[in-house]
């Protein structure tokens, strides 16, 4: 009966590209009907940054928006690093904010970037903080601030594993 099934599944199928106009998007739409069966169209690392991008946005807070640019920024430029934890894609967050925290510098060249930013964002003169030096107060985005805010990431990373 299955052969049978596929005798008439087939002969209909004839009959109707019989009557149809050949169109070349037609042709790819039969040559490729079978190709994503069962997978998502959206490859797995795409799926790992939308996911980090997605939980940045949620557990990030940062009303001017500019931090959370930044670490989408490195995480969609990190590409490596997202291939190696495709499973678990937090763990890409998690590295990518030790390895901020793990010195003054890169520290300091991270708050830079996010100040740079800023200042794209709002089409103002940003306010860097140099290094040693006491911050500006109307400064947003100062290295302290940032170290805390990223402390606290890396703290909701922790609870959510």
């Amino acid at each position: 009966m299955g052969k049978k099934q596929n005798t008439d599944n087939d002969q209909i199928q004839h009959e109707i590209r019989v009557q149809q106009k050949f169109s070349t998007a037609g042709a790819i739409g039969r040559a490729g009907s079978g190709l994503l069966k069962g997978e998502s169209p959206v490859s797995l690392q795409d799926q790992a940054i939308n996911a980090l991008t997605r939980w940045i946005d949620q557990q990030t807070p940062d009303p001017s928006g500019a931090l959370k640019s930044i670490l989408r920024r490195k995480i969609r430029g990190n590409e490596l690093l997202v291939a190696n934890h495709l499973q678990h894609p937090l763990n890409v967050l998690r590295e990518l904010i030790n390895s901020i925290l793990a010195s003054d510098y890169a520290l300091e060249e991270f708050v830079r970037q996010v100040d740079v930013r800023w200042g794209e964002l709002y089409q103002e003169r940003p306010l860097f903080q140099q290094a040693g030096q006491a911050a500006k107060p109307a400064d947003e985005y100062t290295h302290k601030s940032v170290r805390q805010d990223l402390t606290l990431l890396r703290k909701k990373l922790q609870e959510s594993v």
